[in-house]
């Protein structure tokens, strides 16, 4: 074979080879595509959805014999510290029932302010630690100064 032949064969033989080049990248490609999708995500080791949550329990009670309050609204406000992005403030708005508690799930370890608001009943807060999987929270209301 002389030099003229292989360059007159030059073009059809690199056609030939980019095609079987583009074809084996796409069943590559395909193939790694078809296995990422079926992997299954592992949480990361030591660590699980609910360890990093508190589930709060809050018990109102007023007054000198303690009584529980009903209807209280009850604020829970925590911040969602983000890597890339900006720190997110999250407030929950909750009510007490007849029994004067509230279930808070979902709470994320760390600082966390509660605030309590009632009729008739001055307003209480306090900001904790939630550092227990459940935690309880005693809060006692009193009742407001007499203006005259």
């Amino acid at each position: 074979m002389s030099v003229i032949d292989i360059i007159h064969r030059w073009p059809s033989w690199t056609v030939r080879v980019n095609s079987l080049l583009c074809v084996a990248m796409f069943v590559a490609l395909g193939t790694s595509s078809v296995l990422l999708a079926g992997a299954k995500r592992e949480p990361a080791q030591g660590k699980s959805d609910t360890s990093d949550t508190v589930r709060l329990r809050l018990e109102v009670t007023g007054g000198d014999p303690s009584m529980p309050v009903d209807s209280a609204s009850v604020y829970v406000r925590y911040i969602v510290k983000h890597r890339m992005a900006k720190d997110e403030s999250i407030e929950m708005n909750l009510k007490t029932n007849r029994d004067g508690t509230v279930t808070v799930p979902g709470v994320p370890r760390g600082e966390i302010t509660v605030q309590v608001v009632a009729e008739h009943w001055k307003p209480w807060g306090q900001k904790f630690q939630a550092t227990e999987d459940q935690q309880i929270i005693k809060v006692h209301l009193e009742k407001p100064p007499r203006w005259y």
